[in-house]
């Protein structure tokens, strides 16, 4: 079965703050010896049951594009949902799964990319996701004045998987808004599968997450 992976890298970040002086959105940022968007395509690339990867890059950042060979490009549109649907739109025929990533998620693990291919033997959508733990709070103000009961409560991450055709129309039909592709497809109808989460594949949002990431793929450098 035909599994292409879509690497979104269409955004500009702008949370994670580039150092003073440099206008250069995060997947663009070295951490750990290499771009960050070095990182995401080598956790694909490296992985036996990926066929095609489609990276989907801002307008102005194709002569940054890495230079791989089968990687197949496009340009990103004016919000997520948009990029998404160009990644779509540039699948190769024949694609019957596809995997959606962030590419601000470089530690991606390969156990995780499995275990999404895997449920969608059973299943239209899969995604990884972390049940919460911690205790929530409503808070106004600055201050607490309620709490959150957290049971059934997950923090998503990618990739999220899907069947092709499926995901393909639900995006044709949604507009704009969703925060990821599980919205979109769950709007459409579709079911989808939860696997289990790894607290490694932590998403580069704000500056100190660099670091923590750094931490994370030096440490599998050592133990490779």
């Amino acid at each position: 079965m035909t599994v292409t992976a879509i690497i979104v890298a269409a955004g500009r970040g702008n949370r994670a703050n580039a150092p003073e002086g440099e206008n250069i959105a995060k997947q663009w940022r070295d951490v750990a010896g290499k771009r960050v968007i070095d990182h995401t395509l080598d956790a694909f690339r490296s992985h036996p049951r990926i066929d095609h990867i489609v990276l989907v890059l801002h307008a102005d950042d194709f002569e940054q594009a890495p230079q791989v060979s089968g990687l197949i490009t496009a340009a990103g549109g004016a919000d997520r949902a948009a990029s998404v649907r160009a990644g779509l739109d540039a699948v190769p025929e024949g694609t019957r799964l596809v995997l959606i990533h962030d590419v601000a998620r470089p530690c991606v693990h390969s156990e995780t990319i499995s275990n999404v291919i895997d449920a969608l033997n059973q299943n239209d959508g899969a995604a990884p996701a972390s049940a919460v733990t911690d205790a929530l709070w409503t808070g106004q103000n600055g201050l607490v004045n309620g709490t959150q009961d957290r049971t059934g409560l997950f923090r998503a991450q990618t990739p999220q998987g899907f069947a092709f055709d499926a995901i393909k129309r639900a995006h044709a039909t949604y507009g704009t808004g969703a925060a990821d592709d599980v919205e979109v497809a769950r709007a459409a109808g579709i079911n989808v599968a939860i696997v289990a989460g790894d607290e490694d594949n932590l998403k580069i949002t704000y500056p100190a997450d660099f670091d923590r990431a750094a931490r994370i793929l030096c440490a599998r450098k050592e133990f490779s």
